[in-house]
């Protein structure tokens, strides 16, 4: 047997063990020196505990799950004209209650119907005494709403940044007001009048887009919003005396009460607001998008040698775009029956600016929301006076200051905070064995395989306490039979081994002594033989077995 001992971990405090079998008298030893073995907990409270400071909000995404209903697992409605399916349902079977389900992948169209149904029932529950003020404010909030989504696809998607948008809006409401007027044509030509005069602006606009990227064409389109603005404002042909042009064909009688007047012009704008949305995804979920999705900023050359036309593809949307923004013009004139030279003032096109920042800029969602934040400050809170401009500088310094693209842009930006964050708490929760968390090995189907792995692992950290020159005397003393807390732990854990390599004592009758052995695991292949050292009694043989055991875990 060998004289060495293994490295013993920790010092504990020694204590004596006195055998429950001594009153009986069948106790091979009274009283031994021994450890006092620790509480088994501590350490699986010590390494269960998280060193990092986790929270519970956004660790786990939550999807919309029920039930399927037989074999059919759901009527694929789908956007039209393309393929996708509406609420990008996906079914799966439950392991757990062994059921079909089925699963709302993408809810934003459930968010938008719920926040279009209420925009559409809110002027029932406006209160009289700001009745006519909410819905003059919602006339102008669907407008601009509808201006915005429009501006933000020749921004955001097709990334031009113009700021001739405004321009392109007056210039059609002013030249179809004054058709209006002066040749008597009814309201409902003057959209589709206003759309060819912005097909007509938008295909002049876009030359430049051509040769001019970025701050220098944001320049040549805020000069011309200027020019547009002087040579109305200083035109006796479109009213420079009155302040605008007025005088055309409304679709809101004059023989109306005053809230039929303001309730069919909220909801004007907002079949307007509608139609905008619809051609926003119609360009932003097509092809065109797609392409210019692919071709992001600085990677043209990329898009390029891809086979991808993006500067036709941009300049398409922009003439679209602008297009829309004309067809606006003309409903603004039908509306309001002509039209402010306020819609060319540098204010404006600041105010419409601000709505598509705060929102987002890219994302239809965000332009709604900017408008509507931007357009309930500026028109309903009239009573706050000069300080509600102020708030809206407070607003959009805030969005570009700690937000990446807007109110919208926070769930993504959450995300990357998320996942820096579920970094550092893995590597954190690393620090409690190294084994991996059943929730992070994604690649192991079987998680009992891998808790117990680190089961394993806190009890061998445990039982490396244990280890101390007063357990293995008292096991060298009486190597079987009743033993104390401590060395009965680790006696335990070496007999619940695995077959694979668990030692064994292999006798020879001819001589009567004993050689260590070690077991395959595996059916049909014998054991080999790890030391040629023979041993005369078997208790010598079963401590030289405990000794090797020790050594192993403490190398472990």
């Amino acid at each position: 047997m060998t004289d060495t001992t293994p490295e013993t971990g920790p010092k504990l405090a020694p204590t004596t063990w006195v055998n429950p079998l001594t009153p009986w008298g069948t106790a091979g030893q009274d009283d031994v020196t021994s450890v006092q073995a620790p509480d088994p907990r501590q350490p699986w409270d010590e390494n269960t505990a998280y060193k990092a400071k986790t929270y519970k909000v956004g660790r786990l995404k939550h999807y919309i799950v029920w039930p399927a209903h037989g074999a059919k697992l759901w009527d694929r409605w789908r956007w039209w004209p393309t393929r996708r399916n509406l609420l990008h349902i996906k079914g799966l079977y439950n392991r757990k209650t062994l059921k079909a389900e089925k699963k709302i992948l993408d809810r934003r169209p459930v968010y938008w119907a719920i926040c279009l149904l209420l925009l559409a029932i809110a002027p029932f529950f406006f209160p009289e005494s700001m009745e006519n003020t909410l819905l003059s404010a919602g006339a102008i909030f669907g407008i601009f709403a509808a201006i915005n989504v429009c501006w933000t696809l020749i921004v955001g998607t097709a990334s031009i940044f113009s700021l001739a948008s405004y321009a392109v809006v007056g210039v059609a409401a002013f030249l179809t007001t004054w058709l209006s007027a002066n040749m008597g044509l009814p309201w409902y030509t003057l959209p589709l009048i206003g759309a060819f005069m912005g097909l007509a602006m938008g295909a002049i606009i876009a030359i430049p887009a051509l040769r001019l990227d970025g701050f220098y064409y944001a320049l040549l389109t805020l000069g011309l919003n200027e020019l547009c603005r002087v040579f109305f404002t200083t035109s006796s042909e479109f009213g420079s005396a009155s302040g605008g042009l007025y005088g055309a064909d409304t679709y809101i009688s004059d023989q109306w009460e005053p809230y039929a007047q303001s309730l069919t012009g909220y909801y004007g704008a907002f079949l307007l607001m509608i139609a905008s949305l619809f051609l926003f995804r119609f360009i932003n979920g097509k092809r065109l998008g797609r392409i210019l999705r692919m071709a992001p900023e600085k990677r043209e050359a990329f898009a390029e040698a891809c086979g991808v036309d993006y500067r036709r593809a941009r300049v398409t949307i922009f003439v679209l775009t602008s297009a829309a923004l004309g067809f606006i013009g003309g409903f603004y004139a039908a509306q309001f029956g002509g039209v402010a030279f306020q819609i060319f003032s540098f204010d404006t096109v600041l105010l419409g600016l601000a709505m598509i920042t705060i929102g987002g800029i890219g994302k239809a969602e965000g332009a709604i929301l900017g408008t509507l934040v931007v357009t309930v400050l500026d028109k309903v809170m009239i009573d706050w006076g000069p300080i509600r401009h102020f708030s809206i500088g407070l607003i959009m310094l805030g969005v570009v200051l700690f937000l990446s693209n807007g109110y919208f842009g926070i769930k993504k930006q959450f995300n990357a905070w998320r996942d820096k964050k579920r970094g550092e708490w893995r590597s954190i929760r690393s620090e409690k064995g190294g084994e991996a968390l059943p929730e992070e090995a994604t690649e192991q189907d079987d998680k009992d395989e891998l808790f117990f792995r680190r089961f394993d692992k806190m009890q061998r950290d445990y039982l490396k306490g244990l280890i101390c020159p007063e357990i293995i005397e008292e096991h060298r003393r009486q190597p079987l039979g009743q033993h104390s807390e401590a060395l009965e732990r680790v006696c335990y854990y070496f007999r619940r081994a695995p077959m694979e390599d668990k030692y064994a004592l292999h006798h020879d009758h001819a001589k009567d002594r004993y050689k260590i052995i070690a077991f395959s695991g595996k059916r049909g292949v014998s054991p080999r033989v790890v030391d040629d050292r023979e041993y005369d009694n078997v208790g010598d043989a079963y401590h030289a077995i405990f000794i090797r055991r020790v050594h192993d875990l403490m190398e472990s």
